[in-house]
């Protein structure tokens, strides 16, 4: 809106400076930025970011594969976690679990694994993620996960764009507005001592 209201010294006017048509041609730029510059460059970023996260995706995809695990005991360590990314909402409190599962590659696998099991008895089975050498992880990222990971990057990357400009905009008028307050310290230096006298021009 200040950018905008800038552009009232673009009038023609007696009294205009040469600062106040600078100040203008400031508030235009800026006016333009904001409407070019700075939603392409969120574009720029949230495509740029969003290529990179549904590469990342496709290459969890291919390194990670889901299992299923065989409890075989359980353990006394207890914790919370969200056990599929797949899944926006966390689970309830998990259990740690000794448990046995197959990797890709077919070989068996037991070990202590985190379990979405209130009271895990042996025998039960839940599912996991395992990557290629059968250790437990997270589950991959999806690609609508990494869509809005990119927008709300894309979305944040504009804002600090605009906020950069606004930036710029406010501390070249300040400089402006400096540079008149010490022309008119200037001239009411020359001025001042002869204001009011007769003959002095006032």
């Amino acid at each position: 809106m200040r950018s905008i209201a800038g552009l009232w010294r673009w009038r023609r006017n007696p009294l205009r400076r040469v600062t106040d048509l600078v100040e203008a041609w400031v508030a235009l730029t800026a006016v333009l930025l904001f409407a070019v510059a700075t939603p392409a460059t969120g574009w720029i970023c949230g495509t740029l970011i969003d290529s990179s996260l549904q590469r990342t995706a496709r290459l969890q995809h291919e390194q990670r594969h889901r299992t299923t695990a065989v409890v075989t005991g359980p353990s006394s360590e207890r914790h919370r976690d969200a056990f599929d990314t797949e899944s926006a909402s966390t689970h309830e409190a998990g259990s740690r679990v000794t448990a046995t599962w197959r990797a890709a590659d077919g070989r068996t696998h037991t070990g202590t694994v985190s379990a979405p099991l209130r009271a895990p008895r042996p025998g039960e089975t839940f599912d996991i993620w395992a990557d290629e050498q059968g250790k437990q992880v997270r589950g991959p990222m999806n690609g609508t996960s990494a869509r809005v990971h990119a927008i709300l990057a894309g979305f944040g990357s504009a804002a600090l764009a605009a906020g950069l400009v606004e930036s710029l905009r406010r501390l070249i008028v300040w400089q402006l507005k400096q540079r008149r307050y010490k022309r008119l310290d200037r001239a009411w230096a020359k001025a001042g001592p002869d204001w009011g006298r007769t003959g002095a021009g006032s």
